[in-house]
């Protein structure tokens, strides 16, 4: 664990940090013997940290595993070894040479079913959100609907403050006036006996 983490900041300070520094300088100065010098490191730093994903994984385990890399990125950047020099003259720069062609033709065709690849996805991440688009508007205008749908004329009439009651609602009848039938007003029965009485004789 500690060989790991002391390899860690190695590659990171010496091996990334401190060439970027001086590759910025050489930029700077514009002096073409190390702008070239240090565009051949990057080169072989990045196949480096391309393979050492994968022998992270499957070579940690090797006795001086971690001690290898520190030894290897110095040896990199050492201005007597001039490795990353080294490497880059008589190894990448061949291979890549010979294989330019078909590298080019893998990144052309990479790249054109990505953008096709890009398009598709796009197309139907539209499609989706339309769609979702489209039924939540219909939803929501259902739900409007039987809102309104459920108020009657007596729940409108409460909105808007009318303190009037419902003109089909009759006036209730007061004490003693008590109506009869056809709306007259009944009388007493002693009344009723007393009138008849009256009329008899």
């Amino acid at each position: 664990m500690v060989a790991w983490i002391i390899s860690r900041l190695v590659v990171l300070i010496f091996g990334t940090l401190y060439p970027a520094y001086y590759s910025y300088k050489a930029v700077k100065s514009k002096d073409i013997k190390e702008y070239v010098k240090w565009m051949m490191y990057w080169i072989i730093f990045a196949l480096f940290t391309t393979a050492e994903t994968f022998t992270d994984i499957f070579l940690c385990w090797f006795p001086f595993y971690y001690e290898l890399k520190i030894a290897f990125v110095a040896w990199l950047l050492s201005p007597y070894t001039k490795g990353s020099s080294l490497l880059y003259r008589k190894f990448v720069h061949p291979t890549l040479s010979s294989k330019e062609k078909e590298i080019d033709d893998c990144l052309v065709q990479a790249k054109d079913r990505s953008y096709d690849a890009l398009v598709h996805f796009g197309k139907r991440g539209l499609n989706v959100a339309a769609t979702a688009a489209v039924m939540a508007a219909s939803k929501g205008q259902g739900a409007l609907s039987e809102r309104l749908r459920s108020f009657s004329m007596q729940d409108l009439s409460t909105i808007r403050g009318d303190g009037a009651p419902a003109p089909s609602s009759p006036p209730p009848p007061g004490p003693g006036r008590a109506s009869g039938k056809h709306g007259q007003p009944k009388m007493s029965r002693s009344a009723s006996e007393s009138a008849g009485s009256s009329g008899t004789a």
